[in-house]
């Protein structure tokens, strides 16, 4: 999964970074508006986290911006303590979910893992499919109730895989969201990890789809 941080505070972007970097997530930022809206109108993202009072451009201002043009990735604001009509405004803006300064850490990852789920139409941090487990919490893979150990890569491929169960899925939608933008992008090692991550797991989930990339669903025999 990828995310933008759009936040000019450094030290509170680099904290957030590290966090959503030590949870399995690739993470892009942007410390003022109008990079931030530049790279949100360009690049796909299954998250942002957007702070409202940014130089250049405000936070209200690019989320307009956004679901103006149809970008429909949801969005999580964060607003200072007394900032209650900014929450106001920017929920109204189109955002989904906001948090106030200052916050902690492990509040904010809850609720980005929230959005993340209802963006895909999951309900549960557990996301389950045949006997092949994810938790989203804590970044645990199990089969059939046995651990299954995955390097930091392969465990983005498949929570993106679980998270858009039974639709078809490119190789470069997959590269697009499992890299940052900073990454060496080569869409011909996603054939690398999917293979990898078939082999861990033992069971037939990963199903390729001729021409058009991969499918994740559980077919009973």
């Amino acid at each position: 999964m990828r995310i933008l941080v759009v936040e000019d505070d450094q030290a509170l972007a680099d904290q957030m970074k590290s966090s959503l970097i030590d949870t399995g997530y690739s993470v892009d930022h942007a410390a003022d508006g109008e990079d931030g809206h530049f790279l949100g109108d360009t690049e796909p993202y299954d998250a942002v986290i957007l702070d409202l009072g940014l130089p250049i451009m405000d936070g209200t201002s690019i989320l307009k911006k956004w679901r103006a043009a149809g970008k429909a990735m949801p969005v999580l604001i964060l607003t200072a303590r007394d900032g209650w009509t900014e929450k106001v405004e920017g929920l109204d803006a189109g955002a989904d979910d906001y948090l106030t300064k200052p916050f902690i850490m492990e509040e904010l990852l809850a609720r980005l893992r929230a959005l993340i789920r209802r963006s895909a139409g999951q309900t549960s941090p557990q996301l389950e499919c045949g006997p092949v487990i994810l938790d989203t919490r804590n970044g645990r893979v199990s089969v059939s109730g046995s651990a299954v150990k995955l390097t930091a890569q392969e465990f983005k491929l498949l929570s993106y895989l679980m998270h858009h169960e039974g639709k078809v899925v490119s190789r470069t939608e997959l590269t697009e969201h499992i890299y940052d933008q900073d990454f060496d992008r080569d869409s011909n090692t996603i054939e690398v990890f999917v293979n990898r991550v078939r082999k861990k797991l033992d069971v037939p989930l990963i199903h390729t789809v001729r021409g058009l990339g991969y499918r994740l669903e559980w077919v009973e025999e």
